[in-house]
């Protein structure tokens, strides 16, 4: 028996984990998801569009992508047809995006099929399975829930390993529910097991519009409405309900602008969320709480050190406080994760002298620090 690791909540919120990667900003995280939609219902033309987005670096509707090398297994396709939809798609595929139309199954050579490509094309960041059935071997546990757990599963620490996001298309069953997510074909255990599901939703077969029902993990709950073009075979952003709602998320860029004109008088801050959110949002008009405040900082860590800023968030003696630090780039060493899950530079800024900073603000003794700071 091995003994449980654990971690008290406190020591959880003074660690700095690396923020999530996105492959399509706040829409597609590095994980496993599966998309999945009725029969001919348009889910491999917008797959393909991804795959092309991706690959060549362009946005995804109005969601930013990370560039890189693309996988698609299009198992139920010729590559005589791949290339007509290539062409109806684009005048200028890239070389970055590569094709298969033959795999092996799960658990019996199409994990060390794609760790193979991954070894081969080192700068790959997605992989699409089209369609998910096709790599899953018949038979099995009487047990529905296990076996489809199971093998999103093997998919998933596969991703999660080589941080990559894999993208599984799959079908939905006849039987009609108000919930999207619930019409998905086989049991919970396939959604379960993702990171994020995705739902295309037609009213009629007939008809050119269709929704895209989005849930997951590490991305906000959303239904895009979006348009299938005849001519062009891409599905266009007509609607995002996050948008219509009048739901906002600060961006990176927007936190950094105002952390710079804050640190524009004084290249250091040292002060509680409640202090800081005052200061940057102090009509509330962007809806910045001292809550909200600290988790932008400590999601934007990367982000505000390469614009110059080094950000920290910790509890000192009780409270909880946000410091900020001005300085040329030069200054800040690239961004990498140590042992302790916490980026390189904090360990080069001493526990004794922070809390001393903080003793000189509050006016008392600093603590000493634990021996899970010093570590």
């Amino acid at each position: 028996m091995n003994k449980l690791h654990t971690i008290n909540a406190e020591d959880l919120q003074s660690r700095t984990y690396e923020p999530t990667h996105f492959l399509a900003d706040e829409l597609i995280p590095e994980g496993l998801h599966i998309l999945a939609g009725a029969p001919k219902i348009g889910k491999s033309w917008l797959a393909l569009w991804l795959c092309l987005c991706v690959s060549q670096g362009q946005p995804l509707w109005n969601f930013a992508t990370t560039q890189g090398e693309v996988l698609y297994l299009s198992l139920e396709d010729s590559f005589q047809r791949i290339q007509t939809r290539l062409f109806d798609l684009t005048e200028d595929a890239p070389p970055t995006l590569h094709f298969a139309i033959m795999a092996d199954t799960l658990r019996h050579g199409l994990e060390q099929q794609i760790e193979q490509f991954l070894a081969e094309h080192p700068t790959t960041k997605l992989v699409v399975i089209d369609t998910l059935q096709r790599v899953r071997s018949a038979g099995g546990d009487s047990n529905l829930y296990a076996n489809d757990y199971q093998d999103v599963g093997l998919l998933k620490q596969l991703a999660d390993k080589r941080h990559i996001a894999i993208l599984l298309i799959h079908h939905l069953r006849k039987l009609h529910d108000d919930d999207p997510m619930n019409m998905i074909s086989g049991s919970t255990g396939l959604s379960g097991a993702a990171d994020s599901t995705f739902v295309l939703q037609k009213n009629s077969r007939l008809a050119n519009i269709a929704s895209l029902h989005c849930t997951g993990r590490d991305i906000p709950d959303r239904t895009l409405k979006l348009e299938f073009g005849e001519e062009d075979h891409v599905w266009k952003l007509l609607e995002d309900s996050k948008t219509c709602s009048g739901a906002s998320k600060i961006s990176t860029l927007q936190l950094t602008k105002l952390l710079s004109e804050l640190l524009r008088a004084d290249p250091e801050y040292l002060g509680s969320p409640s202090a800081l959110s005052a200061k940057i949002d102090p009509d509330g008009a962007l809806g910045i709480t001292p809550k909200k405040v600290t988790r932008l900082v400590r999601e934007s860590v990367a982000a505000l050190r390469e614009s110059g800023i080094l950000a920290d968030t910790y509890r000192s003696n009780g409270k909880r406080w946000i410091s900020l630090k001005r300085a040329d780039s030069a200054d800040f060493p690239t961004v990498k994760k140590n042992r302790h899950d916490r980026p390189c530079g904090y360990a080069e800024r001493p526990i004794a002298r922070r809390e001393a900073r903080v003793a000189a603000v509050c006016g008392f003794l600093p603590r000493q620090p634990s021996a899970c700071a010093m570590a």
